[in-house]
C-alpha cells in the first residue's frame, strides 16, 4: 500500500489536473491513497521551499508530488510535477487525465474558493480559543518551576481557562529552559495550550495578560556596593519597561516576587513604564505573611492556616515590620469555643508578651534568612494565592499584605511601592484604610518609608549618572 501526498497553490490549474486524476485513482485502486494539502499562493513558495530543504529535493513548481510506503517505512519518493505523475499514472496503471484546459481553471477556481472558506473557518474556531498569555522572567530560577504547575492545574484561574506560558532568560541557560518546558509538556495538563522558551529580549512580553518578574541580583557587599547593586535593578527595569509599554496588553497585570529587591523592581518598572497602569503592578508579600503564620503557629501549637490577619509593612524583600495588632486565630483550642467561623484576637491568646517583643520581632532577620534559602516551593505559592485572588477575589474581610504603589495610604509618601494591608474584588484591590493603627506603628512606618523613598533616589542617581542627556 502506498500514498501520494500532493501539495500545490490552490488556483493553480496544474494542481487541479493532478487531483482530479489522484481522485480517479484512490476510486479505482483499492491499495492507493491521496491526502492533499492545499496552500494559498502567498504561501506557496516559503512552504515549497521547506519541504524540499527538509527531504533533499529539488522542485520549483505547482504542485509538487511524492509517495510514501505505508507498510515499509523509509524516507519518502519524490515523483515531481504535473507531468512526472501522469507519466507514472500510465506507466504503473495504465491510466491518464484528459482534463481540458477550460476545466483545469474551473476547478482551480473552485479549489481557491474552497481553501479560503476553509482558512475562514479555522481563523473563527481559533479567534474563539484565546488562552491567558502568561510570561515569566528569570525562567530558569527554582521559583519557575514550582509555579508551572500551580498555574496549569487550573485553581488559579478555573477549570476553563487555558493558558500559554512564556519563559524568559538569556541564552545561557537555553538548556534549562528546553528542560522545563520538555517536562511541563510531558505532564499534559489539560489547560496549559503551550509553553515556549525565549532568549531574544526585543520579543518580551508580547499580547501579555500576566507577567512574572523573577529577576535577583545576588547580594554580597564584600563585592559590590549595595547602591550597584540598585543599579542593576535599575538597568534590568529599564529594559523591561518600555517593552511591556509596547507589546504587552493595554491590561496587563504585572507581579514583582523574587528574594531580593520585589519593592524597588515594581516602583522602578512604574518609572520606567508610566503607561503601565499604577495598580496593575504589585509586589507579592505573602512568603513573609506564611513564614510569620507558621512561627506564630508553632508557638501555639496549633494549624497555621489557622493564623490569620498578620500584615507585612514596608520593604517586602528589606526592610519591613510584622504587624499583629490585627492578627486572628481561627479553631484554636482554648477554653471557649465555637463554630468554624469563630476567631479569637490573637495578642490576647499569646499570653507571653515578651516572646513577641523580644523574640518574635526580633526574629525577622531568621525569617528572612529562611526564605532566601528556600527552594522556591513557598514563593512560587505566594505568586499563585495572589494571581488568583486577583482575579477571583480575596476571603471576605480577610487582610493580604501586598506591595502597591502609594497613594499617600497610611501617611505614606506618594511614588514609592510600599506594602500595606488590601483586599481583593472584581478583578481589582483597595487598600484597607479604615483599619486603625497605632502610634508606634506609625512611627515605624515612617521609618520604613524613608528608607524606600532613599533607595528609590539612589535607584534614579544611578540611572541618571550613566545616562545624563537622557535624564535631562
Amino acid at each position: 500500500a502506498s500514498v501520494a501526498m500532493f501539495t500545490g497553490k490552490a488556483n493553480c490549474p496544474y494542481y487541479a489536473k493532478a487531483e482530479l486524476l489522484a481522485d480517479y485513482l484512490q476510486t479505482n485502486l483499492p491499495s492507493f491513497r491521496v491526502h492533499k494539502i492545499t496552500q494559498h499562493s502567498d504561501e506557496w513558495e516559503q512552504w515549497l521551499h521547506d519541504v524540499c530543504e527538509t527531504n533533499g529535493w529539488e522542485h520549483r513548481q505547482s504542485p509538487i508530488i511524492w509517495r510514501e510506503l505505508l507498510d515499509r517505512g523509509g524516507k519518502s519518493q519524490l515523483l515531481g510535477g504535473l507531468n512526472d505523475f501522469l507519466e507514472y499514472s500510465q506507466q504503473y496503471y495504465g491510466i491518464t487525465s484528459m482534463m481540458l484546459s477550460e476545466e483545469m481553471l474551473d476547478i482551480a477556481e473552485e479549489n481557491l474558493q474552497a481553501h479560503l472558506e476553509i482558512v475562514k473557518e479555522d481563523e473563527e474556531i481559533k479567534s474563539l480559543i484565546k488562552p491567558m498569555q502568561i510570561w515569566i522572567t528569570s525562567a530558569s530560577v527554582p521559583i519557575c518551576y514550582h509555579l508551572i504547575p500551580l498555574l496549569a492545574n487550573g485553581e488559579v484561574f478555573g477549570m476553563t481557562t487555558e493558558i500559554s506560558i512564556h519563559l524568559l532568560d538569556t541564552d545561557q541557560f537555553k538548556e534549562i529552559l528546553c528542560s522545563i518546558v520538555m517536562e511541563a509538556e510531558d505532564m499534559a495538563f489539560p489547560l496549559l495550550h503551550s509553553i515556549s522558551q525565549h532568549t531574544k529580549i526585543d520579543q518580551a512580553f508580547i499580547d501579555a495578560d500576566i507577567i512574572i518578574i523573577l529577576d535577583d541580583v545576588l547580594l554580597n557587599l564584600e563585592v559590590k556596593s549595595l547602591e550597584n547593586y540598585i543599579r542593576e535593578v535599575s538597568e534590568i527595569c529599564q529594559v523591561y519597561a518600555p517593552l511591556i509599554e509596547k507589546n504587552a496588553k493595554s491590561e496587563v497585570k504585572v507581579i514583582s516576587s523574587g528574594k531580593t529587591f520585589a519593592n524597588l523592581k515594581a516602583t522602578m518598572l512604574r518609572t520606567y513604564g508610566p503607561s503601565i497602569r499604577p495598580e496593575n503592578i504589585i509586589a507579592t508579600a505573602t512568603s513573609w505573611e506564611s513564614a510569620a503564620k507558621a512561627m506564630l503557629a508553632r508557638k501555639l501549637n496549633m494549624s497555621t492556616a489557622g493564623v490569620k490577619d498578620v500584615i507585612v509593612w514596608g520593604n517586602i524583600t528589606g526592610s519591613n515590620y510584622i504587624d499583629l495588632s490585627h492578627a486572628k486565630l481561627y479553631g484554636y483550642d482554648c477554653a471557649i469555643r465555637g463554630p468554624a467561623n469563630f476567631q479569637r484576637p490573637l495578642l490576647n491568646m499569646i499570653y507571653d508578651s515578651e516572646w513577641i517583643r523580644s523574640e518574635f520581632l526580633s526574629a525577622q532577620s531568621t525569617l528572612s534568612s529562611r526564605l532566601a534559602r528556600c527552594t522556591g516551593m513557598l514563593p512560587a505559592h505566594a505568586v499563585a494565592t495572589v494571581l488568583r485572588y486577583w482575579y477571583y477575589g480575596s476571603p471576605s474581610e480577610e487582610i493580604i499584605s501586598v506591595g502597591i504603589l502609594s497613594e499617600g495610604q497610611f501617611c505614606v509618601p506618594e511614588g514609592i511601592v510600599f506594602s500595606m494591608p488590601v483586599r481583593f474584588q472584581n478583578g481589582n484591590w483597595e487598600v484597607m484604610t479604615e483599619l486603625e493603627i497605632n502610634e508606634t506603628t506609625q512611627k515605624v512606618l515612617g521609618r520604613l518609608s524613608h528608607e524606600l523613598v532613599q533607595e528609590k533616589l539612589v535607584a534614579l542617581k544611578e540611572i541618571n549618572e550613566m545616562h545624563p542627556y537622557e535624564a535631562e
